[in-house]
């Protein structure tokens, strides 16, 4: 077996224990790292650490799990969100970051090990209700396109906020804003926030009258 290394990022330390005990028995598969906050994490990364998998919590005390996910997907890790959010939008705004994985907290120990295994084979581990949820997207609407932060962000920018404004707000940096308005641009394949903004409003005017 192909040796797997696993970080886990929680910020409940009962829940990391109990990870780290169902993956130490299983032969080839090495927690490497335990981080408790997304500072955490970004340190052991600057660091030179490592990861095949990476196992992120959603809600941190200091912001979204879902904000490290483009570093740790560059790093050549697979990501799998297990998470207590299971509402159609939170699920939509993990699945456009290029997350590997999306499980509830309240799956058991083998159901976790069992997605690990599947995303280390470039499959996607995504329960049938995941998926059905995934399935009720608005294809008629473009802004159906953005997930939850990135229609946060072209909201802002509708109300003619900076970059610099929007990263205070929501408190991301300027990098990190920048990065979510260049996706969202290709997403509706735009070229500026002028026409992210009017879409926007229009998108708001048209639900005032209905």
């Amino acid at each position: 077996m192909i040796p797997i290394r696993v970080l886990i990022l929680d910020d409940h330390p009962l829940l990391r224990l109990g990870l780290k005990r169902a993956f130490e028995g299983q032969e080839g598969v090495t927690v490497v790292a335990e981080c408790a906050d997304l500072a955490g994490l970004r340190k052991w990364m600057d660091t030179g650490g490592k990861t095949d998998v990476a196992i992120v919590d959603r809600s941190l005390p200091d912001g979204d799990g879902l904000d490290i996910v483009p570093a740790l997907k560059a790093m050549g890790s697979k990501v799998i969100v297990l998470t207590v959010e299971d509402d159609d939008e939170e699920i939509r705004a993990a699945i456009e970051t290029g997350v590997d994985g999306y499980l509830l907290k309240s799956s058991d120990t083998d159901q976790i090990l069992h997605a690990v295994g599947i995303v280390m084979q470039d499959a996607g581990a995504f329960p049938a209700h995941v998926l059905q949820k995934i399935s009720r997207g608005d294809s008629n609407d473009p802004l159906a396109k953005l997930s939850q932060r990135e229609m946060e962000i072209a909201e802002l920018v509708a109300q003619g906020h900076s970059n610099k404004v929007i990263g205070a707000k929501l408190n991301l940096s300027d990098n990190t804003v920048r990065n979510h308005l260049a996706n969202i641009m290709q997403k509706l394949n735009f070229h500026n926030r002028v026409q992210v903004a009017t879409l926007v409003l229009q998108h708001m005017k048209r639900h005032k009258r209905a």
